[in-house]
Parts: C-alpha cells; structure tokens; sequence
C-alpha cells in the first residue's frame, strides 16, 4: 500500500510515516511540501490513499484536490488547520472523502485512514443488486460503475456508496442518521450538513437540467431514490458484455429482473 502526504510541515510527513508503518508494516509513504510536488508524485506514484494539507506553498491544496479529482476516485483525506464550516464544505463539494482537523491524534488519523480503505475497497457486495437502468442512468453493481447518457461517470468510493444505499433502499425514505451510519459509521459524528454535500455532489453526477430527479429530500428528515416512470430492468442475456461507453444496457442472466413500478 502507498499512502501519499502533502504537507508543508515535514514533522506532520515524518509523524504520520511512524504511525502508518505501525499498523502497515510494508506500506511506502510517499511525502510531498508543496502542491505541485505533491501533484507530480501522485501521478507518478500512483498512491492508494491521498492525505493533503489544505495550505500549500505554490498550489493550494484545494487546486490540488480539483486536479486529481478530474481523473481519480484514490481517497483523499484533507488535514487542515481551517476549522470554519466554509472551507470544509468547499472541500467535500470538490471530492474530499474526509476533512480532519489539526490538531489531530495520529491514532485518530490513522482510524480516518482505514476507514477511507475500508470504504474504497469494501464496498457493499456487488451481486447484493441487479444491475439496472435507471432513466438514463446505468448501473452495473458488479464492476460499481455508473453511467449516464451513454457516459461512464467517476463516483468517489462515498459517492458510490451513498447511491448503493439509496438504491439499495429505492422507493423508501432513508432518514439522515440512517445514512451517515451506513456510509460513514456512527463513529465519525457527521451531520446532515455532512450529508448533504454528498447528496449535491451525486446529484450533479446523476442528474442533469431538464433531466429527471432521481434523488428527492424531505426537508429536516432525509432522502430517498424515486422510481421514475421508465425504471426498467436490464435485458438479462448472458452474451451482452457491461459496456457502460456506449449506453447499452448491462445484462446477467443469474441476477433476478426488477420488476418496474
């Protein structure tokens, strides 16, 4: 496992390297000072998980987050000392998984850190669900990979996972503590604010202008993934190929069809 950390406090690296190697013993950190170093050992290096000071000389750590989220789901932890709800929302709006706080425990930070994993390569059981069309939203839980209008779509493994709870749930409304159970853990004291900084980051993926509303909110309470009119289950054949590119739909003869509503 490779964990990268960009923080211009090279104590902040060589703390988080000991306590890393404590739990991983044959894990490679990966350090960074600034952004742009930062960015060029990320697209050298290839690391599983991405722990990212928000200030940075050169390039913030925002900027940062904005570039590899254009072409990674890799969780990524921000580590900041910025406390104000401003700059956390503004980093869970651009693709951060977590936001944590200095000062911080390293036996916290590392819990953050296992969590992200857990979340990124743990996710629910892909044959837990057919694969669906959903509108124009294409759903193959096999491989979790979304498309929509024929175009595959990167969900971040807590954008993934939110969206396989709401479907997994399709029709019923998932109150706010449900959620932030089943995705996060009670552990982690995240609030419906939390919440919904996801909920418009999915929705900006699924959902379009003019397009149909597949995640609907009762205010104060929670959310729950409608069935539009054209829900249809895929054609189950078992020569079709998962080819979300082309806006076909996926098939597998050993899953049971959905039946419309």
């Amino acid at each position: 496992m490779k964990i990268l950390v960009v923080d211009a406090d090279a104590k902040v690296s060589e703390g988080v390297a000991t306590a890393v190697q404590l739990q991983w013993h044959d894990a490679t950190i990966l350090t960074a000072t600034a952004g742009e170093a930062g960015l060029r050992t990320f697209f050298d290096r290839d690391p599983d998980v991405v722990l990212l000071e928000v200030d940075l000389p050169d390039l913030s750590g925002i900027d940062v987050l904005r570039q590899i989220r254009r072409v990674s789901d890799v969780p990524i932890l921000m580590h900041s000392a910025r406390t104000d709800d401003i700059d956390q929302v503004r980093a869970l709006e651009l693709g951060a998984d977590e936001y944590v706080t200095k000062p911080c425990s390293y036996l916290v930070l590392i819990a953050r850190i296992k969590a992200a994993l857990r979340r990124a390569e743990l996710l629910p059981p892909a044959r837990a669900l057919p694969d669906l069309v959903v509108g124009d939203v294409v759903i193959n839980f096999r491989d979790r990979r979304v498309a929509v209008h024929g175009q595959a779509v990167k969900l971040t493994p807590v954008e993934y996972k939110l969206l396989y709870h709401l479907v997994r749930n399709a029709g019923r409304l998932m109150p706010h503590d449900a959620l932030l159970d089943r995705v996060w853990g009670a552990e982690y004291g995240h609030t419906p604010d939390h919440l919904k900084v996801f909920i418009s980051r999915l929705r900006s993926k699924i959902e379009h202008p003019g397009g149909p509303h597949y995640i609907e909110t009762e205010r104060g309470v929670g959310y729950s993934f409608v069935h539009p009119d054209d829900w249809r289950p895929v054609d189950a054949s078992p020569a079709r190929e998962p080819d979300p590119l082309n806006g076909a739909a996926f098939g597998d003869s050993r899953e049971p069809a959905l039946a419309a509503r």
